[in-house]
């Protein structure tokens, strides 16, 4: 299978608390180590990915973190003003319009408007060109919002198509629906946990990406994988220390956990699930995000054992 490395807009995205964020901060980070100009944007967070890969916040800005990689938080109130001003193309219009306390009010009753501006301005990054007409981009790592609220994030497009008459605003739904839905340049990580609500809510969301979004899913990440380390015979022979018993037991469970969550996610989804295994560290840092990196190398190349 292909992989990541030909795709330009990775989207990441999975049940609140799986670990997605450090799944995109990994992705990112190996993007950029290919050399590829890589951008990776929050989408209205408390910036934890530049955290995790030992950076300061970098606010609303287009910020540099290293070699190849850069980061943004997408928020609604600056994402408003460069979306806005990037549609209506006059400044002294969107200050009329959008910088009216009076229009502002009312605007926050708007369905979807805050999606359509986050999810713009992102979008817009995509399409952003050099001097030579290749995109500025080699690859656009969004760490989308979870599950449920995804799928509205994502729609927004669509939405707008269904509901809107011809002009602008159409216009640019209609491309940023051809980017999300364009297999060859678009792919959907979906990240879960061994466990049952995550594994269920994964194969929601994949649906629901594949019915209402018409997003492919490229491949599901099982975080925190426990692989066995202990047979029935090693337990057998802990019979008599039952503190030593109960944590080999645990262990053996949860790997049992992890080959049930990996078969299941296989069997719906139908794309590759790479595993990461639990990382025991007192604090998630660089070097946590370095070997998770590393686990996820055959996604990103599609080498197999890479």
């Amino acid at each position: 299978m292909a992989g990541l490395l030909d795709k330009r807009v990775w989207i990441v995205s999975g049940k609140g608390g799986v670990g997605k964020s450090t799944i995109a901060a990994a992705l990112a980070l190996r993007s950029a180590r290919a050399g590829r100009r890589t951008l990776v944007c929050e989408i209205n967070t408390q910036e934890r990915i530049s955290r995790l890969l030992g950076h300061q916040p970098v606010g609303p800005e287009v910020t540099k973190l290293e070699d190849n990689l850069w980061a943004v938080d997408v928020r609604p109130q600056e994402a408003m003003r460069e979306y806005a001003l990037m549609v209506l193309r006059f400044e002294t219009l969107y200050k009329t319009v959008f910088e009216n306390k009076v229009v502002r009010y009312f605007l926050r009753f708007i369905p979807s408007l805050q999606e359509l501006v986050l999810l713009g301005k992102i979008l817009y990054h995509a399409q952003e060109k050099r001097p030579d007409g290749k995109p500025l981009w080699d690859t656009l790592v969004m760490d989308a919002p979870a599950t449920g609220h995804a799928i509205t994030f994502l729609r927004v497009p669509q939405v707008l198509l269904q509901t809107l008459p011809p002009g602008p605003m159409t216009r640019e739904a209609m491309k940023m629906r051809d980017i999300l839905e364009d297999p060859a340049t678009t792919a959907a990580v979906l990240v879960s946990l061994p466990e049952e609500l995550p594994v269920n809510e994964t194969l929601e969301l994949h649906a629901a990406l594949r019915d209402q979004v018409k997003v492919r899913t490229h491949a599901a990440v099982l975080n925190a994988a426990f692989h066995e380390r202990f047979t029935e015979d090693d337990l057998e022979a802990l019979v008599d220390q039952p503190e030593l018993l109960r944590v080999a037991r645990s262990h053996h469970d949860r790997a049992a956990q992890t080959v049930l969550a990996e078969m299941k996610l296989e069997r719906n989804l139908h794309v590759p699930v790479y595993q990461v295994p639990r990382i025991f560290t007192p604090g998630f840092d660089r070097s946590a995000i370095e070997q998770v990196m590393g686990h996820l190398e055959p996604l990103v190349t599609g080498k197999a054992g890479a």
